[in-house]
């Protein structure tokens, strides 16, 4: 129970790799802000959590949104009157050629994986900054070291990359942290409906052989969340088996 005391929010948390986030910082004592743009999917996950014996309230918001995102800091507050940790996990793909890339595919990524996580670092960063205290874990990917297809994507991932040193180095003497988490190929609901084929050449890439599950992620942000990393900022860690090396 490390995180025991502590209130989070954690976005896109309805399903995947943010569900199992939110369902490792539950079980580890946290009472957890569930954010997802689905309902159903947020309203299960916070069901998943108080079955399991933890705290856990659904807020239905979209990260692109300033005034989603203010209101979600807001009922955050009303339940549970102060905030420990934040979890930017929210993102979407929009992948395509860079010659064949619409606009508009381009602006999708953006606003929700780079945007997003600026308008949530930002907010975060006003409450913790008073309190002297907090963490601050962005999700980058691997990708943004760049990827065929996802020029998009990879500009936000390294955008966030970038954004979250820049926290790290202005919240640090508040004695609020900012990292940035990289994970490589993760089991999910997204990636186990890939084809055979893909799903093999993705793992053939990984020195340790196997995907990774979203609680190998979830250890990580544990520990980067505990008093136990509270000297620990700015770093960009990989989560991938060695993909990354």
């Amino acid at each position: 129970m490390r995180l025991e005391g502590k209130v989070a929010i954690v976005t896109g948390a309805g399903r995947g790799l943010g569900k199992g986030i939110a369902l490792k910082l539950a079980k580890e004592g946290a009472k957890v802000v569930v954010s997802d743009v689905m309902e159903e999917n947020a309203r299960e996950a916070v069901k998943e959590i108080q079955e399991a014996g933890g705290q856990a309230l659904a807020v239905v918001s979209n990260v692109a949104d300033l005034s989603d995102v203010n209101r979600l800091y807001e009922e955050t507050l009303a339940a549970y009157h102060k905030l420990d940790i934040v979890v930017n996990n929210a993102g979407i793909n929009r992948d395509a050629m860079l010659h064949k890339m619409t606009v508009e595919q381009w602006d999708q990524v953006i606003a929700v994986n780079l945007t997003g996580v600026f308008y949530m670092t930002q907010a975060a960063a006003k409450i913790m900054r008073e309190q002297e205290s907090g963490s601050i874990i962005n999700i980058s990917s691997a990708s943004w070291l760049g990827n065929i297809g996802q020029a998009n994507y990879a500009a936000s991932k390294a955008g966030v990359v970038g954004l979250t040193k820049t926290a790290s180095r202005e919240l640090a003497k508040k004695g609020v942290t900012c990292n940035a988490i990289c994970p490589g190929f993760i089991e999910t609901d997204m990636t186990r409906g890939v084809p055979e084929k893909v799903w093999d050449i993705m793992v053939s890439k990984i020195p340790m052989g196997r995907a990774g599950k979203p609680e190998d992620v979830a250890n990580m942000i544990v520990f980067l969340a505990s008093d136990e990393a509270r000297y620990i900022t700015g770093e960009v860690i990989n989560v991938g088996g060695g993909m990354i090396l």
